[in-house]
């Protein structure tokens, strides 16, 4: 199984001071949502780790959250895309959990949902806390230019590289799709397999 795991805020939508705490202030990245269509139609299976720390202090309730995803899901429809499901931690950093990112104990939980070695599914997201719950959980780590990763200097983003080593920096969700497909097709064509999986004539 080919798997993506995605930040939601400011990685796919606009992120907010005060929090993403309805539909209507849900609001998707330029291309982001034909990012994860890409990724789709290329075979990869994409879901969402997030903190979602706003349950927890009461900013948004169990509806908002799921009525959020109901209008993302309805948009990538329009653009021949899904997210497979949406992980979420509610905790505020005072509830000391598991699974509050940078921890990685959501990355873990879907490693055991969908029976996948971690090694093998990249991690998408704008923050430190991001790139540092994937590599806790042993993920590849992509840091896109959007959301908070749109404020870092290139000081900023060095003293993060440092932080996380290994991880590749994308523009945005759309170059990263454009990387990952580009670079299994290279892969595919070292192998000798077509994009179908079926192999090339001799």
């Amino acid at each position: 199984m080919k798997l993506i795991i995605l930040d939601r805020d400011g990685t796919i939508n606009e992120e907010r001071d005060d929090y993403v705490k309805s539909p209507e202030e849900w609001v998707p990245l330029p291309g982001s949502l034909e990012a994860i269509a890409r990724l789709n139609h290329a075979g990869w299976h994409t879901v969402i780790a997030t903190n979602q720390s706003g349950l927890g202090r009461g900013l948004f309730d169990m509806a908002s959250i799921n009525a959020m995803h109901v209008k993302m899901n309805q948009m990538l429809a329009k653009q021949g895309g899904r997210i497979d499901a949406v992980f979420f931690c509610p905790h505020t950093p005072e509830d000391q959990c598991e699974c509050r990112k940078p921890l990685p104990g959501l990355m873990q939980l879907i490693g055991e949902r969908y029976g996948v070695e971690l090694q093998d599914v990249p991690l998408v997201g704008d923050s430190l806390r991001d790139l540092q719950a994937g590599a806790a959980a042993g993920c590849p780590t992509h840091l896109v230019g959007t959301g908070k990763g749109a404020t870092l200097d290139a000081a900023k983003l060095a003293a993060v590289l440092k932080l996380v080593p290994g991880t590749q920096v994308h523009a945005d969700l759309g170059a990263f799709a454009d990387w990952i497909i580009q670079n299994e097709r290279k892969l595919r064509g070292a192998s000798g397999e077509t994009d179908s999986g079926f192999d090339r004539l001799s």
